[in-house]
């Protein structure tokens, strides 16, 4: 048997490089925070350049180490090359977080096909290329890592609110994850997902908006914080999940389906 230590936990993440998408607000900044604060060189990706910068400014101050790099996922050259770039400025991404969605907000039969579009390419082709693209870095470099994929509980029920391209989406985020757990097991790269519920967030505030106070049907009356995400994105990335790989841990406050 190993040697394991007592516990077997640790949240030291110095040496290794993360890239997280959609880093600039709600999740993916707190994301961002997380992992510099544990140690990790953190490449921080998204359209808004400027609050990017900003961001890395706060985790420099803090003793962190980060750079912005602007990224728009549905742009195929800027999403081919955004890994190459990180590497460049941190090393070998041994963490990608894929963070960056969009809701859709619209009944299905009134979508147009620009909407359709820019909803998978962000929810679903972005994520899998990503992915792709991190894991065929560490298998060339017989690296082994580890991928956090945000899903959402959407992917697990739909009540009708006029988001279902949204909920088709991160279901197949949640598919993407188990199978690519299995296709990379050999590599020693571990697939796993998140699936919050509600959430305060930008993409929170518009749903707030649109359907006034969601939280009052749920069983806590409450949305969550970015905060209480932490301890399982950490588990994610610590050697106590090494034997974790295609699983989704929901964080939901009993919103979704049981």
């Amino acid at each position: 048997m190993a040697d394991y230590p007592l516990p077997n936990v640790s949240h030291d993440l110095s040496g290794q490089t993360a890239l997280v998408t959609g880093a600039s607000s709600g999740l993916g900044l707190r994301f961002a925070h997380v992992l510099a604060a544990c140690g990790a060189r953190v490449a921080l990706t998204g359209r808004r350049l400027e609050r990017l910068e900003a961001v890395a400014e706060e985790i420099r101050a803090k003793g962190g180490e980060a750079v912005p790099l602007a990224l728009d996922v549905t742009d195929t050259e800027q999403l081919m090359g955004v890994v190459a770039r990180a590497e460049e400025a941190l090393g070998l991404v041994t963490i990608l977080i894929n963070n960056a969605g969009i809701p859709d907000a619209q009944r299905a039969h009134k979508m147009p096909i620009e909407l359709i579009d820019r909803v998978l390419d962000t929810n679903v082709r972005a994520p899998y290329v990503l992915a792709c693209n991190v894991a065929r870095r560490l298998i060339e470099e017989k690296k082994p890592g580890r991928i956090v994929n945000i899903a959402s509980v959407a992917a697990y029920r739909y009540s009708g609110e006029g988001a279902a391209l949204y909920s088709i989406s991160k279901s197949a985020v949640v598919r993407m994850t188990e199978a690519l757990a299995v296709e990379w097991a050999r590599f020693n790269i571990n697939v796993n997902g998140i699936a919050p519920g509600a959430f305060s967030s930008e993409m929170m505030d518009g749903m707030l908006s649109r359907m006034g106070d969601i939280s009052k049907h749920f069983p806590r009356g409450r949305i969550g914080d970015p905060a209480q995400m932490d301890s399982t994105l950490l588990y994610f990335l610590s050697p106590a999940s090494d034997f974790v790989s295609g699983t989704i841990v929901k964080i939901d406050d009993m919103q979704g389906p049981r």
